[in-house]
């Protein structure tokens, strides 16, 4: 099938190459001609495992091309897919500026029979919105359809290609038809239903992986109190088959472009049709705290920042990815350095961005560059490398052996061997009679917790 895709970002390019792979003719279209030149030579745009090489084999083979103009991306196109970003407005709801200004581009030059898929995640309602957007200059036949991706980054190619499932909302038997041929080779479940449902299944979704993160890291808290290790908890909790071990990772919450945003917007929706969702409430309010209840457990312990030199590892908002929306690393940072820390900071893949984003930080090479003469590391993202540092090694280069551990990446007896003083999320914390410190945090109550 000829497929259009508009937009290039995470789930525009991921979307238009895939589909090219399985043996689709693409056009990805971007307004960003940096962008699609830089694609035509080569390169691809973001750090996502895997997309380059099949960027590169379905170019080489001429499936899958680009270019700016949506009258030429669009020209022969069966299924044109709206990819393009939804970012928060202040008071949490999607902003569509760029959906409903690339409708009405399409509107404009559209000749042509088609189904117009939104796979951006917008709010229940807008695709028929884009519908009536496009018919108000474009008179003659054309469907509109739902398809919300559920790729997660980092992951987004194999997510693509090995779907747990495809929800396809449509308002019309050829619509359905289209998208069943254009997805016959996948083989997981297909569930076709209306719009309305499709555009509210990728909400539902997303604010209940939401829910699991908030839930494990208030278990967190308790069982920092009460002693007991939440890794042990989160591993006897997932065994259960009606729960599940994914999203019960105690952390610093979720962060990046998706959750954050997806959860405010249904919030936003509910609220809008006059119902008060306070499990979200609820939901986001746990996630805005508990990383903050870290950062001043990390302030406490080490007696203020002022004159302190802190290793950030990790800046991507989560590992084998570049993205640095909504960083968690970044907040830190930049409240450490306003409250007199000089921070060093580490990301295997981030750092350009970062130093492109935020040139005022200091970037290191490498983790253990970072911790050279720090007072302590702070990890915030959990890549891998981090977990395969020489421990004794990072000891002896810092000025003090102290690390927070974010995402519980690190064994607690292995930090004690090491002789740190550790702490990390919802585990009884390490001491070290050697670190001229203040004596670690324990056995805090949940509402001075929350206080901070």
């Amino acid at each position: 099938m000829n497929i259009a895709v508009v937009g290039t970002g995470y789930v525009g390019l991921v979307t238009g190459a895939c589909l090219a792979d399985r043996g689709h003719c693409v056009i990805c279209i971007d307004s960003n001609e940096k962008i699609i030149e830089g694609l035509i030579r080569g390169t691809v745009p973001i750090h996502e495992p895997g997309l380059e090489d099949v960027v590169l084999r379905t170019t080489a083979s001429d499936g899958l091309t680009f270019c700016i103009s949506i009258r030429e991306g669009i020209s022969d196109a069966e299924v044109i897919f709206l990819c393009v970003g939804t970012p928060p407005k202040n008071d949490g709801s999607a902003d569509l500026s760029h959906v409903f200004g690339a409708a009405e581009e399409i509107g404009r030059v559209l000749d042509h029979d088609a189904v117009v898929v939104s796979k951006s995640t917008v709010p229940v309602g807008t695709s028929h919105r884009i519908k009536s957007i496009i018919a108000k200059t474009y008179k003659g036949a054309f469907d509109v359809a739902s398809n919300p991706e559920f790729l997660r980054e980092g992951n987004a190619v194999s997510d693509f290609f090995r779907p747990d499932r495809l929800v396809i909302g449509t308002d019309g038997k050829r619509a359905q038809e289209t998208m069943a041929l254009l997805y016959e080779v996948f083989d997981c479940e297909k569930v076709f239903t209306d719009i309305e449902s499709a555009e509210m299944i990728k909400y539902a979704s997303n604010a209940f992986l939401a829910t699991k993160i908030s839930f494990i890291n208030e278990m967190a808290q308790v069982c920092e109190a009460v002693g007991a290790d939440v890794e042990d908890v989160a591993r006897g909790m997932g065994l259960d088959s009606r729960i599940g071990p994914k999203f019960l990772r105690a952390g610093l919450g979720y962060g990046g472009s998706c959750f954050p945003k997806d959860v405010r917007a249904l919030y936003q929706t509910a609220g809008l049709n006059g119902y008060q969702f306070q499990l979200l409430r609820s939901v986001i309010e746990v996630n805005n705290t508990i990383r903050w209840t870290f950062y001043q457990k990390i302030k406490s312990v080490l007696g203020g920042f002022q004159g302190k030199r802190i290793a950030v590892w990790g800046m991507a908002f989560k590992p084998d990815t570049d993205d640095i929306r909504e960083s968690i690393a970044l907040e830190y940072i930049e409240r450490m350095q306003d409250e007199g820390a000089q921070v060093v900071a580490y990301d295997p893949v981030a750092g350009a961005r970062v130093a492109k984003a935020r040139p005022k930080i200091m970037l290191a090479h490498s983790a253990l560059e970072a911790a050279k003469d720090a007072d302590a590391v702070v990890l915030v993202t959990e890549w891998d490398e981090f977990e395969r540092v020489d421990l004794k090694a990072l000891s002896k280069m810092m000025h003090t052996p102290v690390l927070f551990d974010g995402r519980n990446v690190f064994d607690v007896e292995s930090m004690r061997a090491a002789g740190f003083v550790y702490h990390s999320i919802g585990r009884v914390p390490v001491a070290s009679s050697s670190a001229s410190i203040p004596a670690p945090l324990v056995g805090i109550e949940i509402a001075s917790l929350r206080s901070q």
